[in-house]
């Protein structure tokens, strides 16, 4: 099996290595015919941007869409069509498809509504899931526009944006807090997606895109509705979280509040809808925010949350899943409170003693899990969280075969091929304590050697050490 650094180990979990001590004792075809993908033309001249909808509709452009939507996977919209039977449907009917985009008949389906939970308790987060067909044509439509609106996007928006990451906004943070700003306008725009103005994004589109067809084709996806519980809902505002152009449409519209940030003189940072404006002092925060308020409600028509919209020292504030704080004059990061809760309440979740994973599935789970959350905190200072966290999530473990080896005989039998005493292994066989505290008990036997490099359980502070970035 391979692990995330590509290194090949044999998996061993406990009942392998008990019975181990006892013997020793792409798909690669594409949509269209016609060409290959290639590097897409100049779509800054005149002629392709009045005609821009013949550029979207190229064969190499939507051979790439259909490659990264087939890459992408994802569920199926309202007519139940997988991504898996995509490839059969589109060169069948990519023709048809082709001419009525062209001609301005084709007519989107609605989105079928999905919601996911927030990290807020009993809130959702909706979705609005297209079908893979409307999918392959957003994205086409995406690959287009992206190139052109990045030569107008801030230098200091971050979200969704090619060759950038949450990692370079936190660094364009740092680097305003140690030139002296020192004081964070953290701006929540209430249910943002869901209340995007379709006028007034079309109008911020029109002023680029000049081929009407392209237009009108975007205004179809926007009123294309939903579907939710067996009925149709209309969609009069909002761009449709889950679609390939809603990160673009959405910062489209944000571009807007960049570019008058920037005409005030602000220093701020953005990724997607979480805009952080830095500031030298408290009062010039509250001047800020103060002015800016009015300019996104009744210029770009959004919602301003002034109840989660806070000023706040920048100590105190948790932007992309970070805390900041200063040592020896300099800002440094950490992983906030907040974040590290969500993580252990994910790590409880994947070590509950009755959820019937093998264990095999579990370390599998854990691993993958622990591993892409280190990889993405990598950047804060957080040696002495992992080392407590390593101890804690072992006691779950081995809280977890505990509860597995429930008969005596059993436990006799895996604790005398542990090489414990005979004497050591009568008194823990034994055992009336809870599984909390009986777990306690094993850590002489199965030991940190053994749930690490024997069975194979993650290491987080080792994995932390070999991944964190210092700057």
């Amino acid at each position: 099996m391979e692990t995330g650094h590509g290194t090949k180990y044999r998996q061993l979990h406990i009942e392998d290595y008990l019975r181990m001590v006892s013997a020793e004792q792409k798909e690669q075809a594409g949509v269209y015919a016609q060409g290959r993908i290639t590097g897409n033309p100049d779509t800054n001249t005149d002629f392709w941007m009045d005609n821009l909808l013949d550029t979207i509709l190229r064969s190499d452009n939507l051979n790439a869409a259909y490659k990264k939507v087939k890459a992408n996977k994802g569920a199926g919209g309202i007519d139940g069509m997988q991504v898996d039977e995509l490839l059969p449907y589109l060169r069948e009917h990519q023709g048809e498809l082709v001419r009525q985009v062209r001609e301005g008949k084709y007519k989107p389906n609605p989105v079928r509504r999905v919601e996911i939970p927030k990290e807020e308790k009993d809130k959702v987060r909706k979705l609005g899931i297209p079908t893979v067909v409307d999918r392959v044509i957003q994205q086409a439509i995406a690959q287009e526009l992206t190139p052109i609106y990045e030569e107008q996007f801030s230098d200091n928006s971050f979200g969704f944006r090619p060759g950038r990451s949450a990692h370079d906004a936190l660094e364009r943070c740092r680097k305003y807090i140690n030139e002296g700003y020192i004081y964070a306008v953290s701006m929540d725009l209430q249910t943002y997606f869901d209340t995007v103005n379709h006028s007034k994004l079309i109008e911020v589109l029109s002023r680029t895109v000049k081929d009407g067809r392209v237009i009108s084709l975007i205004h179809k996806y926007l009123n294309a509705g939903i579907m939710e519980d067996g009925g149709f809902q209309e969609t009069t505002e909002g761009v449709q979280q889950g679609s390939p152009l809603s990160p673009l449409c959405g910062n489209v519209m944000l571009n807007e509040l960049d570019k008058e940030l920037e005409r005030r003189g602000h220093k701020y940072v953005r990724y997607a809808d979480d805009c952080l404006i830095l500031c030298k002092s408290r009062k010039s925060a509250e001047r800020t925010l103060e002015n800016i308020v009015p300019f996104i409600t009744r210029k770009l028509f959004l919602k301003v949350n002034l109840q989660k919209t806070t000023i706040s020292h920048i100590s105190k504030i948790k932007y992309l899943g970070y805390g900041f704080y200063r040592y020896k004059g300099k800002c440094r990061m950490r992983v906030h409170p907040k974040s590290v809760a969500k993580m252990k309440n994910q790590l409880r979740e994947l070590t509950i003693r009755g959820n019937k994973w093998s264990n095999s599935e579990r370390e599998e789970k854990l691993r993958s899990y622990v591993n892409g959350w280190i990889n993405y905190y990598r950047y804060a200072d957080m040696k002495s969280l992992m080392e407590q966290t390593d101890k804690w999530l072992r006691h779950r473990i081995r809280a977890v075969y505990w509860k597995q080896w429930k008969k005596v005989r059993t436990r006799y039998k895996m604790l005398r091929a542990l090489y414990l005493s005979e004497r050591k292994v009568h008194e823990m066989a034994n055992c009336r304590k809870g599984v909390w505290r009986a777990a306690a008990m094993l850590n002489s036997a199965l030991t940190k050697t053994i749930i690490v490099d024997r069975l194979g359980y993650p290491c987080m502070s080792a994995h932390y050490l070999k991944s964190r970035v210092n700057y």
